[in-house]
């Protein structure tokens, strides 16, 4: 029984210091909300033996500087599909994806995640299950191999090289760069590098910000199909772009943004703003 306790008391010791150091990381600055607290032990296959996720935005209201942003907004977001959002500029768009990552709040309205209001949940249990890639990602210091082991490591893993190379090469890069600085590489690189750390993560639900924007037309169909790859693994996907070229690949429903309200449907030929 004593050996029992000591082990429970040693066990919670390693936890506390864990959780501690997570959070001296993300008030330095280093590791962003969504990042903590991430368990590596959930597979895509493992998900789709269950109800697909679903993400879902009641009601969203959201105003910044005066300005109305997001006016009574109401999306489903359904496992095994990728949902694309257009719009003009400064529309609120980002703003809709960081409310979805739990990255900020809105001023009215509700998230559930599998009919779970997620204002009722533990933060850190229900940003391990959601990715947001930015459409210019911030690079934890060290390498690409760093970044990609940063969220396993949270959690207590260590991401085996050869996995994290494999993730690498998914998302689009040359494997020789899991030794370089992540700060000297170039924008396109970094969204990529972004992905890769999103994938170690094994979320069950993605929010991306313009994806293919910094990439040539080969390296965003890379990204496209890995999109689609991920959505028939069981997620559910968001993807905010004006690629003409990837809502064209990107069949799952479609909705433009304007005046804080969502409107479903895909844009005219040609236009895709």
């Amino acid at each position: 029984m004593r050996a029992r306790s000591a082990r429970s008391l040693s066990s919670a010791g390693t936890t506390a210091a864990r959780s501690a150091s997570s959070r001296s990381m993300a008030s330095a600055g280093m590791v962003p909300r969504f990042a903590l607290a991430f368990s590596h032990q959930v597979s895509y296959q493992a998900l789709r033996r269950r109800m697909p996720a679903l993400l879902e935005a009641r009601r969203l209201r959201k105003t910044y500087g005066g300005r109305v942003l997001l006016d009574g907004v109401d999306l489903r977001l359904a496992g095994e599909t990728v949902t694309t959002l257009g719009g003009p500029s400064g529309t609120g768009k980002t703003t809709l994806l960081r409310i979805l990552g739990l990255l900020s709040d809105p001023d009215e309205g509700q998230l559930l995640l599998d009919g779970v209001n997620l204002h009722s949940v533990i933060p850190h249990a229900a940003r391990r299950r959601i990715a947001l890639v930015a459409q210019a990602p911030v690079m934890f210091p060290g390498t690409v191999l760093d970044n990609v082991r940063t969220g396993p490591r949270l959690a207590g893993e260590e991401l085996p090289e050869a996995t994290a190379r494999a993730l690498v090469v998914r998302a689009g890069l040359p494997p020789e760069l899991l030794r370089q600085d992540a700060q000297s590489l170039s924008g396109g690189e970094k969204l990529r590098v972004a992905v890769a750390r999103s994938l170690a993560l094994r979320p069950e639900a993605w929010l991306l910000d313009e994806p293919t924007a910094a990439l040539d037309a080969e390296r965003a169909d890379l990204i496209v199909r890995l999109l689609r790859e991920l959505a028939a693994e069981g997620a559910a996907i968001l993807v905010v772009t004006h690629d003409a070229r990837a809502l064209e690949q990107l069949e799952g429903p479609h909705f433009q943004l304007s005046s804080g309200r969502l409107v479903e449907g895909r844009p005219l030929s040609g236009d895709a703003s």
